[in-house]
């Protein structure tokens, strides 16, 4: 076949190109003097080579840094040794083994280069399919950020799919411009940092300005205008903060108060146990996780629906069980009824240490529990605590309608009221009481359930809420759920509003004078019965 004048023009050319690409300059290779630019002489013009060599992405460049790193790396005048390691000495450029000269220093970094070679290193796993090795990677170029990292954070930026390491490297990039040449980078930073309004970027705003760094106005005022911006948004992260942390702590209390709402606010039995059925409530959890834990391991982060029915019944039937062998002979007399539940409470606490040991028992969340909701850069919701709240407000729901609607919940009100007459008209007060007394013990099951979701469970767990359970339903007013309600959370807010001020004990002991004051005001609480009740 002959061969015509364009093909052969075309093959001539594709010889060309091959030719010439074999004569173009490969990519760039780590030199002996760049070798020793970073490994010989004063710290500062190693940083400043280090800096200019990091960017060109040198493969050859990674062995001798994490040698740098090792102090495994020798100077003889300006040739740069890697000792191995089997002690055997090879050539930092080529890699090939050498003789180690006997006038051979050893290179030693000072802080400021070991923070430049990990933020070097780091550049390299910033493409890593591991979330957490990029995220090691970020911290790394965080700790030694400036203009010349510029290019590999964008770089990473413009390929990182992980939100969390996103937002983390923006902070990073944010940092490394508030130290640009360019003045208008530097406020392009401030602007940056004022959006993200985030402790860290305070952190940052504040040390440019308090250090002196900076000296053109313009700046300066950027800077100055962004931490106000950033304060102004972190005060109302903290003021929320606190609302919600008092909220949860108000619904702990309400859960901790509503099954003592039956015992002493309907029934008038003072019960020093209460915190001990909330403790067996606790353990009846942890029970139920260890057996989810052995016999259904998949389904382990659904041992929440066993543990909350077998808290209630467990306590519930303590609850009876005290009922009948103790409170019910005591009813009318309400200091040998206070001396008899301490002396239980004493008993429950000693079976609980016989039977699962003294220490502490960790009770783990679920995994839809753990973790927390975002709300500002200083605010995060736990899984936990939101969880409790709603849980507080179904059990009141459900304690409302059941004291209200049924045909128990009647019988429960005739015979706190009138016990003469219900009995009467054929109610059988014994029972009543029983179940009263048994529904009560059950809610305080309940809450040593939720009280186990966020922390751990032992034989004191009890005692660090039966006086708080006391001042809310006395506050609230003995026999008013809807002012145990209003007391439990009014006491959770007050009381952290107080402790961010004045500090936890001194919140508590202010709590406390408060609810003197206030029981010395209204001793029959802040919601106090009327009519033939508060007469009876």
């Amino acid at each position: 076949m002959p061969v015509t004048t364009t093909s052969w023009l075309s093959k001539v050319g594709l010889a060309a190109c091959v030719a010439l690409s074999a004569m173009a300059p490969a990519a760039h290779a780590l030199t002996a003097e760049e070798a020793y630019s970073i490994s010989g002489g004063d710290n500062d013009a190693r940083i400043a080579a280090l800096q200019k060599l990091a960017p060109k992405g040198d493969p050859a460049l990674t062995p001798l840094l994490q040698a740098l790193m090792n102090d495994a790396v020798k100077v003889s005048g300006t040739k740069v040794y890697v000792i191995a390691d089997d002690g055997q000495a090879q050539d930092a450029v080529t890699g090939q083994a050498a003789t180690l000269p006997a006038d051979a220093e050893d290179v030693v970094n000072n802080n400021r280069m070991s923070v430049e070679i990990e933020a070097a290193l780091a550049a390299g796993k910033l493409t890593s399919p591991e979330v957490s090795v990029r995220a090691e990677a970020i911290e790394s170029l965080a700790n030694a950020a400036d203009e010349s990292k510029l290019p590999v954070i964008d770089k990473a930026l413009s390929t990182e799919s992980d939100a969390a390491l996103i937002k983390r490297l923006k902070a990073v990039r944010n940092k490394a411009l508030l130290g640009a040449q360019d003045p208008a980078k530097r406020i392009e930073a401030a602007k940056a940092l004022a959006d993200d309004a985030s402790p860290d970027s305070r952190a940052l705003l504040m040390e440019r300005l308090q250090d002196g760094a900076e000296s053109d106005p313009a700046v300066q005022s950027a800077l100055r205008a962004a931490l106000d911006e950033v304060t102004r948004t972190l005060k109302w992260g903290e003021h929320a903060g606190v609302v919600f942390t008092g909220i949860s702590l108000g619904s702990i209390l309400l859960l901790a108060a509503l099954g003592l709402a039956i015992t002493y606010g309907l029934m008038g039995v003072i019960n020093m146990a209460h915190g001990e059925l909330m403790m067996i409530g606790a353990y009846a959890t942890f029970v139920a996780q260890n057996l989810f834990r052995q016999y259904l391991p998949g389904a382990f982060d659904w041992y929440i629906l066993l543990a909350v029915p077998a808290s209630f019944l467990a306590a519930a039937l303590v609850g009876a069980v005290l009922e009948r062998t103790v409170f019910r002979f005591l009813y009318g007399r309400p200091l040998e009824t206070l001396l008899a539940s301490w002396g239980v409470s004493l008993v429950l606490m000693q079976l609980v240490r016989t039977v699962f040991g003294a220490q502490n028992v960790q009770v783990e969340n679920p995994n839809w529990m753990s973790g927390g909701f975002d709300v500002l850069s200083n605010l995060t919701l736990p899984y936990n605590r939101l969880a409790i709240i709603a849980f507080a407000a179904l059990v009141l729901v459900g304690m409302t309608l059941l004291i209200a609607k049924t045909r128990m919940g009647l019988f429960v009100r005739s015979v706190t009221q009138n016990r003469p007459m219900a009995s009467c008209m054929g109610v059988n007060t014994a029972k009543v009481d029983t179940m009263a007394f048994s529904l009560g013990a059950g809610i305080a099951g309940l809450a040593g359930c939720a009280l186990s979701q966020i922390g751990n469970v032992g034989p004191d767990l009890g005692q660090n809420y039966i006086v708080d359970s006391f001042m809310v339903v006395v506050l609230g007013g003995v026999g008013q759920i809807a002012g145990t309600v209003y007391a439990a959370l009014g006491l959770g807010l007050i009381n952290k509003f107080i402790e961010g001020w004045a500090g936890a004990v001194l919140a508590k002991i202010m709590v406390l004078v408060i609810v003197v004051i206030s029981i010395q005001k209204r001793p029959q609480g802040l919601f106090a019965m009327k009519g033939r009740s508060a007469e009876a």
